[in-house]
């Protein structure tokens, strides 16, 4: 990978979007080549490598923990891959008797099918096709665990805005605005750079990825006759971060080992998702099996965890980001004042086309203001407003890429010739083709999952599977680091 970055990466480069160009924290003075195989890494310390060139033949390695460190390189997870988050660790599992699981994202579907000239739809049929001839057992839909997501997103809001209302509280005390939590790069910098102040605010709802990967993990494998330490689950995702999200020691669970237990065996660790790869990668993959992907056949859809219908009809929600802001914001109109929102919402531009809201008024009065914030730059106006009491949005659905997931890092670049701005239009005009906008909570899918496992929104069990916690991490490696 070294050879697609400079000698030297700066933020700029990566067109992040959060302040001028800075390089790395890390240097490279004075680091010896590093020959750590994967044999020789710890339990509880991943190592990533660093895809920078130096007069060393080796990568220069750092523990996760140090990455992301520092703002100069809170998205640019593309300056770090993870030795588990590769192509060829993909590869290798399909050999290694594991039952291979993949779960494909609808913004990749999108960027693909912009690629190939396909109608999402059609990509998603061929890429079952595909994966399936390499050896995977299944190929699922994030589009479903979104809609879980979207269904805990919306009773904790409500949770939170009548515990507002009911205690009166104000300013840092305030249990809103609630902020959503899909963004792992927006997380990542919550907690690395913005401290204790903003984490309360942040929904504590998994992101469509983690919520699959729980999903199958803790409830579907056991239908699917698996064990959990014997399922290989791999995500499709137009993010890097989501690597790194995945690599969280928040979604690493035990469980018993199974025979006689040793003196040794506190129980097998469980990772929720054990790969990602994201659209680019998959890209890649195909080239790389030399197929000719629009001529491939279009299998059925698995409909374990798929939103598909009897017809073969994918549906979903509003919105190339996942449409927390739209799906709450209709939910709670209805709930808290009792008013059935029929047709598209009417979102203002505020600022620029990555800040838009949306409002309620009843009687006169504001009752609900949602916003969607998009990109560093309008997130970090919000946050100062948020840190002194004068935020008075009680939504934000916060991107850490402009134009949201759509434009994430992992995506399939522009032609040649193409602008970025032309390449996001198409691929928001191919996003929701083919799709049924349906309630998440009238998903039948959705519906089952609690019957048979969670109980209901916001349940202890569903807290437990579903919900996650952050936590404000000190810059250790930045305090020892001075003016290199």
């Amino acid at each position: 990978m070294s050879e697609k970055f400079s000698p030297t990466l700066r933020i700029g480069d990566l067109n992040d979007f959060i302040a001028p160009s800075q390089a790395c924290i890390v240097s490279l003075k004075g680091l010896k080549a590093n020959t750590t195989t994967k044999q020789d890494k710890t339990e509880n310390q991943e190592k990533v490598a660093l895809p920078i060139k130096s007069s060393q033949t080796d990568p220069v390695k750092i523990s996760l923990k140090d990455c992301l460190a520092c703002s100069g390189c809170i998205t640019s997870a593309e300056t770090v891959m993870l030795e588990k988050q590769s192509l060829e660790e993909f590869l290798s599992n399909l050999e290694s008797g594991k039952a291979v699981l993949v779960s494909l994202s609808p913004q990749s579907r999108a960027s693909l099918a912009v690629h190939f000239g396909l109608s999402p739809s059609q990509v998603f049929g061929k890429l079952t096709t595909f994966f399936k001839s390499l050896g995977v057992k299944a190929i699922f839909d994030t589009s479903c665990s979104r809609d879980l997501a979207l269904v805990e997103a919306c009773n904790e809001f409500i949770t939170r805005f009548r515990y507002h209302h009911l205690t009166d509280v104000e300013g840092q005390n305030s249990s809103l605005p609630m902020i959503s939590s899909a963004c792992p790069g927006w997380v990542c910098y919550a907690e690395k750079t913005l401290g204790s102040y903003i984490l309360p605010y942040i929904s504590s709802v998994k992101s469509p990825q983690q919520a699959i990967g729980a999903t199958i993990k803790h409830h579907i494998c056991k239908k699917m006759g698996f064990k959990p330490d014997n399922v290989y689950h791999v995500t499709v995702m137009p993010c890097y971060d989501k690597k790194l999200e995945a690599a969280r020691d928040d979604f690493v669970f035990s469980v018993e080992p199974q025979g006689e237990a040793g003196p040794d065996d506190a129980g097998l660790r469980i990772t929720e998702v054990d790969s990602v790869l994201t659209t680019g990668e998959v890209l890649e993959l195909i080239q790389l099996k030399s197929v000719d992907f629009k001529a491939l056949e279009e299998l059925p859809l698995d409909r374990l965890l798929t939103n598909v219908d009897e017809g073969g009809h994918i549906y979903g929600v509003n919105g190339s980001s996942g449409g927390y802001a739209e799906t709450i914001f209709r939910h709670a109109a209805k709930v808290l004042f009792q008013k059935e929102i029929e047709g598209p919402l009417d979102f203002k531009t505020v600022r620029n086309s990555d800040f838009r809201e949306v409002n309620l008024e009843v009687e006169g009065k504001t009752v609900l203001k949602f916003a969607l914030c998009y990109g560093f730059r309008n997130l970090q106006n919000i946050v100062r407003k948020i840190k002194i009491g004068k935020c008075d949005y009680h939504f934000l659905e916060v991107m850490a890429c402009p134009s949201g997931c759509l434009n994430g890092g992992g995506q399939i670049k522009p032609r040649a010739g193409q602008s970025a701005k032309d390449l996001i239009q198409s691929l928001e005009k191919v996003y929701m083709e083919n799709i049924l906008i349906a309630n998440p909570f009238e998903n039948p899918l959705i519906k089952s999952l609690y019957e048979e496992w969670l109980g209901e929104p916001g349940s202890e069990k569903a807290v437990r599977h579903i919900h996650t916690a952050y936590h404000p991490l000190v810059k250790s490696i930045t305090a020892e680091l001075h003016n290199w």
